[in-house]
């Protein structure tokens, strides 16, 4: 029973909830940009993309909203037990699992104060469509903007994914020792990821994002520039 009765046991309940909700949340959200957007693109998908954002969508977007919920919640009680147990915030651990922490903040931020208000007015709009009624002009911009948002989290979760495997498994890289500098530098090069969420559809810094294979390549290339930014500074 040491699993319920040792601070150890109960880290690893957190981690392993951490494991299960990440999974749903980050494989729908692939889902989403490596399969769905692309498929709603075709000729079949965009006979289907009514139906589909009708029964299919909200399905999926209440276990992606929920996954990154408690992909959210479990880490920062697993966080908060590090620094509980003595792990210090300059300590080396805390340098890069915070990097990818900061990252996936920001992707639960975008899924529930800018894709999910967005997708609620598509999909409303879809079922006034199928029941006759007038389309929301509004539906458009709503779709790009929650687009944009998930493309931007695709972008984060190759990062993302890197640090926290890096945490326990690279201890060598990104020691801490010069923390200041690290998040000034690291910290404006994620805010400026996120920003391609916020901004709406259409900037030109945004071009990258606009397909699966260029986001997959920015968000390899990101992985690459923070990694160089720990290695160099630290």
């Amino acid at each position: 029973m040491e699993i319920i009765t040792s601070m150890a046991g109960w880290e690893f309940l957190f981690r392993y909830m951490h494991f299960l909700a990440g999974v749903c949340w980050i494989g729908i959200l692939w889902y989403f940009n490596f399969v769905q957007t692309p498929f709603f693109g075709s000729e079949l998908g965009g006979q289907a993309k009514g139906a589909m954002t009708r029964g299919l969508v909200p399905n999926a977007l209440w276990w992606f909203r929920w996954g990154a919920m408690f992909t959210f919640i479990s880490g920062v009680l697993i966080l908060l037990m590090k620094l509980h147990g003595g792990v210090g915030l300059g300590d080396g651990y805390m340098t890069r699992i915070l990097t990818g922490a900061l990252m996936g903040t920001f992707m639960w931020a975008n899924v529930w104060f800018v894709i999910w208000p967005a997708q609620k007015v598509v999909i409303a709009n879809a079922e006034t469509v199928a029941a006759g009624g007038e389309a929301n002009p509004a539906a458009a911009a709503a779709g790009g903007r929650a687009g944009m948002a998930s493309r931007t989290n695709t972008l984060f979760s190759i990062p993302m994914l890197f640090f926290m495997g890096s945490a326990s498994h690279l201890p060598t890289f990104n020691n801490g020792s010069n923390d200041a500098l690290y998040w000034v530098i690291a910290g404006a090069i994620i805010l400026f990821g996120e920003a391609q969420a916020l901004i709406g559809p259409g900037a030109p810094t945004q071009k990258p994002l606009t397909s699966v294979s260029g986001t997959i390549h920015a968000g390899l290339a990101l992985t690459v520039v923070l990694y160089l930014v720990g290695a160099i500074v630290n």
